[in-house]
């Protein structure tokens, strides 16, 4: 068995700098996380914010902090810093090796996916913005580590992608439709929702687009590490 991760970003049409920030890390104890902001405040500031959370929540996740811990903790000290002018919506996805299991925790109001025998289900429960108090509870969902599982996470510039022309995207029934046409891999379902939200945008995005794509396989594995990126440059 074998986790992949594939991530997707455009920035807003006519902005120079994204207000999304990923980043990955190797997890101490065996497995990988992904954690995504996304700065509330205009840009540049934006991208500042998105950055300081997702290096100080990858600080206490690298030195052996649980993914809930790591978000509470960060959350209150930038509190504690900024008195509330910090804040975004935040999303860690992990592979725990050491529990065996996927953790999705969110600090957001934005829904996250899980697709499991061509089956799509909304995570979704309401989660307080990073950085709104002292003492934030993000939503936590852990899930066993099993084949064939895809977990989808994006920012709300995918997820509200065409309300100003007054379209929208059902994302459960648009996953659910290309999923069972295919068995598509984490990298074609990242490029597909990507370019579905350009679309419904005609082709300008109005906000940061990002999307995260966890998936576990069965297909056999040389058990070497692989990572690829791509960064488009003007």
């Amino acid at each position: 068995m074998q986790i992949k991760i594939a991530i997707t970003k455009i920035d807003k049409h006519g902005s120079i700098n994204s207000g999304d920030t990923v980043e990955i890390t190797e997890r101490p104890n065996g497995g990988i996380s992904i954690v995504m902001a996304d700065g509330v405040t205009g840009q540049p500031e934006s991208k500042a914010i998105s950055t300081l959370i997702t290096h100080r929540v990858i600080d206490h996740i690298s030195s052996g902090m649980r993914d809930g811990a790591s978000i509470r903790t960060a959350g209150s000290r930038i509190f504690e810093a900024h008195q509330g002018e910090v804040q975004a919506n935040l999303w860690v996805l992990s592979a725990d090796l050491q529990t065996n299991t996927i953790i999705i925790s969110r600090s957001n109001a934005i829904p996250v996916f899980l697709i499991s025998e061509e089956k799509v289900d909304c995570l979704y429960s309401g989660s307080e913005l990073f950085g709104s108090r002292l003492e934030i509870s993000p939503t936590i969902i852990e899930l066993p580590i099993k084949p064939e599982i895809t977990v989808v996470a994006f920012s709300d510039g995918v997820f509200n992608a065409g309300k100003n022309i007054q379209q929208s995207m059902d994302i459960c029934t648009t996953l659910e439709a290309f999923v069972d046409e295919q068995e598509p891999t984490e990298r074609e379902i990242a490029e597909f929702l990507l370019n579905r939200a350009i679309r419904l945008d005609n082709g300008q995005p109005q906000d940061d687009m990002s999307i995260i794509v966890l998936q576990t396989s069965s297909r056999p594995t040389d058990n070497v590490r692989r990572m690829n990126i791509s960064l488009p440059l003007e």
